[in-house]
């Protein structure tokens, strides 16, 4: 049996008619607008013009279509909660065997129905109900989407995403506020945090590493909002970002150079600038016989060598205690021997300790940091430093800054969606109480944009040498003096 929408389109077509009496109406009534005949091999003279009616019998229907197939996925649902229960939420259970499990008993379930459905009916029916038992509901196609970077869900009616560098609607909804709430719950007890009334927002990660952010009522004010970015199963390379334009070859080699030479580096960038990514790729120039300590909000750093230990911060339990903060962890990766810090961002007062591991020996430290700018980036940590609580004179703070940060490597998102590195600056030295910075590869914009509202500029080296290449020589790492010529590029 056919669904009503192959139905008719096979009857417009001139291939069948028709087979069941209750669409024969709906069915003839479109054939003769469209102005094909209802038999085939004759034509028939019609109108221009659509008849209401047609048009009322035809929403009716696909109205009806649409209630039963959300009444089957109810009924469906419930069932599997029913014959399945606490296994669909078990961490210990393996996910294959689960999956295995829920597509037998929908099977069953499928097949006892008293009205057949349609192949592609059943396939829908399937598809919708597996993604949102095994998955994350009517996300799931968005989040199996390459090209996708990004979920935003405002609402259950509402729901956007970023292609491209781009924002676009998309026609995906929950059924209701309940629906996405059970969604936000699922991926935040996988990890062992909570969302509700008390404590309305939260910070989770997919098993993917994908980071997570959801606010709830009566903090969302519209209903529950869920953001979602997405990070690649094959994380980005250098020779990735290269290609994209995001930085040069030349300035890749000098950042490849800074790392194994052991400076501390700070990337900088506003939300979505690509921070994270470039904080990878600097990692993955890491010498792989080194121990790394990466210390996160929720883990997403995808590091590949061999020696890594990856710690995460806890928010408080029902009580209110057990919280554990990155400053908490900062201080206690200083008892675990590490050759290398990796904070993935730095908000709050744990910019202190980090200066304070950058200056005690734990050279080649990196972390990101929110900012508009290399200078900005020196404010922000300053004001992050005085979060602390210790009333610290400034020029205490910038000596500090100044003797602990190399490099800022600062990045941007352009309007047109793409990203790119756009200072990569040297932290000189303190000149009464300024602290004094040299960029050394600075994003030229006098090329323009193209008539697509593309960049057309790129990293040029400004032709100036750092004064850290006498420190990274104490690392054994020289720099051909030919990546900062000004000319070739």
């Amino acid at each position: 049996m056919s669904s009503l929408g192959d139905r008719i389109a096979r009857a417009k077509a001139g291939i069948d008619a028709p087979t069941d009496s209750r669409d024969v109406d709906a069915a003839e009534s479109v054939v003769n607008t469209a102005g094909t005949a209802s038999r085939p091999g004759k034509r028939a003279a019609v109108s221009s013009e659509v008849d209401p009616s047609v048009s009322r019998r035809l929403a009716h229907a696909a109205t009806q279509h649409a209630d039963r197939l959300e009444e089957l996925k109810g009924s469906i649902h419930a069932e599997l909660l029913r014959q399945l229960g606490p296994q669909l939420y078990d961490l210990n259970v393996d996910q294959a065997d689960l999956e295995q499990r829920v597509k037998t008993v929908l099977r069953e379930v499928l097949g006892s129905q008293d009205r057949p459905l349609s192949a592609s009916d059943r396939q829908q029916v399937t598809l919708e109900i597996t993604d949102d038992i095994l998955g994350y509901g009517p996300i799931e196609p968005l989040l199996r989407d390459d090209e996708v970077s990004e979920v935003m869900v405002n609402g259950h009616d509402q729901v956007w995403v970023e292609r491209k560098g781009r924002l676009q609607w998309v026609d995906v909804k929950f059924t209701d506020e309940a629906h996405l709430r059970r969604t936000i719950e699922k991926i935040v007890s996988r990890i062992g945090r909570r969302v509700d009334e008390s404590s309305p927002m939260v910070d989770a990660r997919l098993p993917d590493g994908s980071r997570v952010n959801a606010v709830i009522p009566p903090l969302a004010i519209d209903g529950s909002s869920l953001t979602i970015r997405k990070f690649a199963a094959d994380p980005l390379t250098a020779a990735d970002l290269v290609r994209f334009g995001s930085m040069s070859q030349r300035t890749s080699d000098f950042l490849d150079a800074c790392v194994r030479g052991r400076l501390n580096i700070v990337v900088s960038g506003s939300t979505g600038a690509g921070k994270t990514t470039t904080l990878n790729v600097l990692s993955s120039f890491i010498p792989s016989d080194e121990r790394i300590v990466t210390i996160e909000d929720a883990a997403e750093l995808q590091l590949h060598q061999e020696h890594v230990v990856r710690l995460e911060s806890r928010p408080a339990n029902l009580e209110g205690k057990g919280e554990v903060d990155i400053r908490d962890l900062v201080k206690n990766s200083l008892r675990m021997r590490p050759d290398r810090i990796i904070v993935g961002e730095v908000r709050d007062a744990s910019a202190l300790d980090m200066l304070q591991a950058m200056n005690t020996g734990h050279d080649g430290s990196i972390c990101t940091v929110h900012s508009n700018g290399p200078r900005d980036t020196l404010a922000r940590i300053e004001t992050m430093v005085l979060m602390a609580g210790m009333d610290l004179p400034v020029r205490a703070i910038r000596e500090q800054v100044a003797s602990a940060v190399d490099l800022i490597v600062h990045q941007a998102r352009f309007k047109d969606g793409s990203r790119h590195i756009t200072h990569v600056t040297e932290v000189e030295r303190m000149e009464g109480d300024v602290i004094t910075l040299q960029d050394i590869f600075v994003y030229d914009h006098s090329a323009g944009f193209d008539e697509n509202g593309r960049s057309l500029g790129r990293l040029r080296a400004t032709g100036l040498r750092p004064k850290f290449l006498e420190k990274m020589a104490y690392a054994n790492v020289s720099v051909d003096p030919a990546l900062f010529a000004m000319d070739g590029m």
